[in-house]
């Protein structure tokens, strides 16, 4: 009787002595398949990144373009050339992320180590740089006003129908449709103005119309001043420069994480290199 009872009771404790086993397994094969996941989706990430690079490259060098293009048609109303530095640390970042991009596939497929530290080094200096010109951008956004106004009020008193200021004033005022720096009326006490029988520059000429610059026809003039339309210009170009610039930031953080997961899984005794 007690052979049977311990027959039968047998697989009980084999189940029971096994199960702490069984568990213990299960759960380190759930702990390496989630890290593999983990691997899996970092590497993903530092790929596309990767691919992100060139085409930030691309989109940077025209944003830094186009913000250098937009104040170089108008440099003779800002005279602190301070501003162009935005722009120009976005042109020295989109030249080396077309570098990076390829360094980046390399440092991922191999997961080797000084691969991935050079790479890391080289987003975060990246990152450094968006953030500075982040700051700048911030800053300089704040002091346009003041250069504007009192830049162009000393360009337009230069006017006198054939020098590089009156090139200058009609190009400004012929593409924002606008006359004078507050208003039109700031053409009275420029010497042109009394020295061409009371006129404005056909520049201040609404399109389209029989307009000869008669200072008393004001319905056929750009009445509103140029200063308030060049400084909304260069505030909006100067704020999707600072957002596109923002946004890779958050893209280069992320970068940052993923190569954090691979060097440290990668590190372990155990672990076995993803399609490397």
């Amino acid at each position: 009787m007690h052979n049977a009872c311990m027959t039968r009771l047998a697989p009980w404790f084999t189940v029971k002595v096994a199960e702490p086993h069984a568990l213990l397994r299960d759960s380190r094969t759930f702990s390496a398949a989630a890290m593999d996941c983990g691997i899996i989706t970092s590497k993903t990430v530092l790929l596309i990144l990767s691919l992100i690079f060139w085409a930030a490259g691309a989109a940077l060098s025209y944003v830094g373009a186009y913000v250098i293009s937009s104040y170089k048609n108008f440099d003779n109303f800002v005279g602190d050339k301070y501003v162009l530095i935005p722009a120009a640390i976005i042109i020295g970042v989109a030249v080396l992320m077309f570098i990076i991009g390829i360094v980046g596939c390399c440092a991922t497929l191999w997961e080797s180590k000084v691969c991935l530290s050079f790479f890391m080094l080289i987003i975060l200096l990246i990152f450094a740089a968006e953030v500075t010109a982040f700051v700048f951008g911030v800053t300089y956004r704040s002091k346009i006003k003041g250069d504007l106004e009192k830049s162009m009020t000393e360009v337009f008193q230069k006017y006198d129908g054939k020098n590089a200021e009156t090139r200058a004033v009609d190009f400004l005022q012929s593409q924002l449709q606008c006359c004078g720096v507050k208003n039109y009326t700031d053409w009275t006490s420029i010497p042109w103005f009394s020295s061409h029988n009371r006129t404005v520059p056909h520049s201040c000429c609404k399109a389209n119309t029989t307009c000869t610059g008669q200072f008393d026809q004001s319905e056929l003039l750009n009445v509103q001043g140029c200063e308030a339309k060049l400084e909304q210009l260069l505030q909006s170009v100067l704020s999707y420069a600072m957002l596109v610039v923002l946004g890779f930031a958050i893209i280069k953080f992320f970068g940052m994480l993923s190569i954090c997961v691979i060097t440290c899984r990668s590190g372990r005794r155990d672990y076995q290199p993803l399609y490397a």
